[in-house]
């Protein structure tokens, strides 16, 4: 009994690249290939060029909240005081930092003042969000000083104020000039409260990388803001800082025993828990159907075999005849679409990489040609297309693309492998 050869043998992959190659005049079907193929890498490359795009976005839009936001957010339940008005203030705000900062896992934890103000130069106005900080907790903010966008001197931080590059174009001043802020609810007098207009100079420009941010948020001293508020001797919340903000569970509950009875807390989760959940559900819809685009990429691979098996009917006869089995037909066909397969895998991959390495000069190249304004920082609330490629991703792609390629191809080359040898030869 004559010994079966293994499979995958070289007389195998010897009469694949034939097959491959083949021109059309000799019964090829190169140019199906070449569609395949062409089909296949662009299918590919879309899926790593979404996949890094969705990633970009994600790690972007996390990395500034984390950068110029607290991570968890501790404030007073409220007091009922006799004229019925509910006091969130905390007016022991040293001791319960000191308290919250000795958590495991937190970093800092600072108070601040926060009030809603009218910022005015000249004849232009906008309403911003002022946060009362120490100039030692704003420095521990990497979003607002640990770029190359922001500008000016924070160590005279407690001569002026720092405001958000958005505001800085939207009033057009700049560093060393004085803005304006009017809050309405300023002094107390027996006439009742007047508005309260204080000017300050501007001692620092910062970019956070996002536009929301940038456009409303001003910075000024501690003791400023509990002035200017009228915040004497309190605070309106304790900001906390931790090692891992994605995974808030384990330090959540204590914090608020460090704080005291009373304490609340909110993590950023909370505030930008919907859009993540909305990116989430969009990232898997996304990836659907683009993994559909990829399975009609491959149905190309059925097409182009089918027509080879068709083409071939004569020599399939013939290899059968002199010995060639069921199993070495099949791995012969298989190999011919699995071929096209990987291929067309390999060149998406390497575009796809290279469009999220390139990100920047691409987009900056499209905004050329489209005369500038493609991407509108207001509406999107980040200044340019983020792109960040994962191995995870690109394995993902790639690992669909050759899954689909290689089942579809097993039915043709199955149906070529059970070609009967006599019906193939009958009219030759």
């Amino acid at each position: 009994m004559a010994r079966q050869p293994a499979p995958f043998a070289a007389f195998e992959w010897k009469i694949a690249w034939r097959y491959l190659r083949a021109r059309r005049a000799e019964g090829g079907v190169s140019v199906m290939t070449w569609i395949s193929l062409i089909g296949i890498t662009l299918a590919v490359f879309a899926l790593i060029a979404t996949l890094a795009v969705r990633s970009g976005f994600r790690s972007d839009f996390v990395g500034t909240i984390l950068g110029a936001n607290a991570h968890v957010t501790v404030y007073n339940s409220g007091i009922i005081r006799e004229n019925g008005q509910v006091d969130r203030t905390i007016s022991d705000y040293s001791e319960m930092a000191a308290r919250v900062a000795q958590v495991p896992g937190v970093t800092r934890a600072a108070p601040l003042v926060k009030g809603q103000v009218m910022a005015s130069a000249q004849t232009r106005n906008a309403g911003v969000e002022v946060f009362g900080i120490a100039a030692a907790d704003l420095a521990g903010l990497p979003g607002i000083v640990g770029n190359d966008r922001s500008y000016g001197d924070l160590s005279r931080f407690e001569d002026g104020i720092a405001i958000g590059s958005g505001i800085a174009r939207e009033l057009g001043i700049t560093v060393g000039d004085r803005l304006k802020l009017i809050s309405p609810n300023g002094a107390r007098t027996p006439m009742g409260t007047s508005p309260r207009v204080n000017a300050y100079e501007v001692v620092y420009v910062f970019s956070a990388g996002r536009y929301d941010i940038d456009r409303t948020r001003i910075y000024m001293p501690f003791a400023e803001a509990q002035s200017y508020f009228n915040r004497e001797g309190v605070a309106d919340e304790i900001e906390v800082m931790v090692t891992e903000p994605e995974a808030l569970d384990r330090v959540l509950i204590p914090i608020l025993t460090a704080a005291g009875e009373g304490a609340q807390v909110w993590t950023w989760q909370d505030a930008s828990g919907g859009f993540l959940r909305a990116l989430e559900v969009e990232d898997n819809v996304m990836f659907i159907i683009l993994s559909i685009l990829v399975l009609i990429a491959t149905m190309n691979i059925v097409s182009g075999l089918i027509m080879l098996v068709k083409n071939k009917g004569r020599d399939i006869g013939i290899l059968r005849t002199i010995g060639l089995s069921e199993g070495s037909v099949l791995r012969v066909f298989f190999i011919c679409g699995a071929f096209t397969g990987i291929i067309g895998t390999a060149f998406g991959v390497v575009l796809g990489c290279l469009f999220a390495i390139y990100i920047d000069p691409i987009f900056s190249f499209v905004n050329y040609v489209m005369g500038g304004g493609v991407w509108d920082p207001a509406i999107r609330g980040i200044y340019a297309l983020p792109a960040e490629l994962r191995l995870a991703d690109v394995l993902k792609a790639a690992g669909l693309s050759l899954g689909l390629s290689f089942v579809v191809t097993y039915f043709p080359a199955r149906r070529a492998a059970r070609l009967n040898p006599v019906e193939a030869l009958r009219y030759e």
